[in-house]
């Protein structure tokens, strides 16, 4: 399917809008669940060029209150989640596709209403709360494009995922379910445990050994990882590649402990290794993704809730980060 919407000056401006009903072409929502990523630390943190003022928070569920003329795939009582990039319907990235997400360059969904274009929504996997279906827009997507649409996962493949938190957990769902091998890597012992219940087939201690991929090597028997999910950045990079099979992949998604790695480039050459940066993915993966999760049955795992007030909280804690999945912000 090609991309074939092009984003135009008002519709920029819609996406701020809180008016009293919706324009033609919008969709008015009752906010009732947000999440958190490490990405709202970051816009805090001016870490983004993000727009002065704007409400926080790409991800959010809710209720369609009302439709504006012309919008005929959602209807009011539509349980719907917010899409990070609300101009990319499919296709490659661009930069024009790339130029507007929610949260930083526009309003996100830390409030109670929102009118914004009917392509800002979609509707929610059905056997989902709308707690579970506001962790999905950010991590669960990333996780998504960076196992199946930039990763090429096939079945009986061998995933290495780095932590526990919000993406590292949607992948190993969403790995074991493809009926991949999954290693996952933590400092905690008790977060090792809950990822094994989850699916996991090895795991390793970082905090216990700090050349960890040596002991994933060892525990496997050698280089064999055919797909490196790399949150860490900095000092992890070179890790995920010594565990690499040759012709390896490596989807690279976060810089968690530093934003410049040191890496042997004869060992990206030698390995013919497939790098590859994800920045979350666009409506159509949305949508195949929903259904991978319902056909499942998967459901998202939230480590606790904060209230609405208490949005503040989720900052400090994701910070902190003893989190294992996602917090969600109840607005109920």
């Amino acid at each position: 399917m090609a991309n074939t919407y092009t984003m135009s000056n008002g519709d920029l401006e819609r996406l701020s809008r809180e008016g009293n009903g919706p324009l033609p072409g919008e969709v008015a929502v009752e906010v009732l669940a947000s999440s958190i990523n490490y990405r709202d630390l970051a816009i805090r943190a001016g870490f983004y060029p993000s727009t002065s003022g704007v409400v926080p928070l790409s991800d959010g569920a809710g209720r369609v209150m009302s439709v504006g003329d012309g919008v005929t795939e959602l209807k009011p009582g539509d349980l719907v989640a917010s899409c990070f990039y609300p101009f990319w319907e499919a296709g490659s990235a661009t930069a024009a596709n790339h130029a507007v997400s929610l949260g930083c360059e526009a309003d996100g969904l830390l409030r109670s209403h929102a009118t914004l274009p009917a392509r800002a929504f979609i509707p929610a996997p059905n056997h989902l709360s709308a707690s579970e279906a506001a962790t999905l827009p950010c991590a669960a997507l990333t996780a998504w494009a960076a196992l199946l649409t930039r990763g090429k996962l096939v079945p009986g493949e061998h995933v290495l995922v780095q932590g526990t938190g919000g993406v590292a957990v949607f992948a190993v769902q969403f790995a074991k379910a493809m009926g991949a091998t999954v290693t996952v890597i933590s400092s905690s012992e008790e977060k090792l445990q809950k990822i094994r219940d989850l699916g996991a087939d090895h795991t390793v201690n970082y905090q216990e050994h700090a050349n960890w991929s040596e002991k994933v090597n060892e525990t496997l028997g050698g280089e064999s990882i055919d797909l490196a999910i790399e949150l860490g950045g900095a000092t992890t990079l070179a890790h995920s590649l010594n565990c690499l099979r040759v012709g390896g992949r490596i989807s690279v998604i976060g810089v968690l402990s530093g934003n410049e790695a040191n890496l042997m480039i004869s060992d990206v050459l030698r390995k013919w290794v497939s790098l590859n940066g994800i920045t979350v993915s666009h409506r159509g993966d949305f949508e195949a993704m929903n259904r991978f999760m319902e056909s499942h049955r998967i459901k998202p795992v939230i480590d606790h809730e904060v209230g609405f007030a208490e949005a503040e909280l989720a900052y400090e804690q994701l910070g902190v980060g003893r989190h294992f999945g996602k917090i969600v912000i109840s607005h109920q």
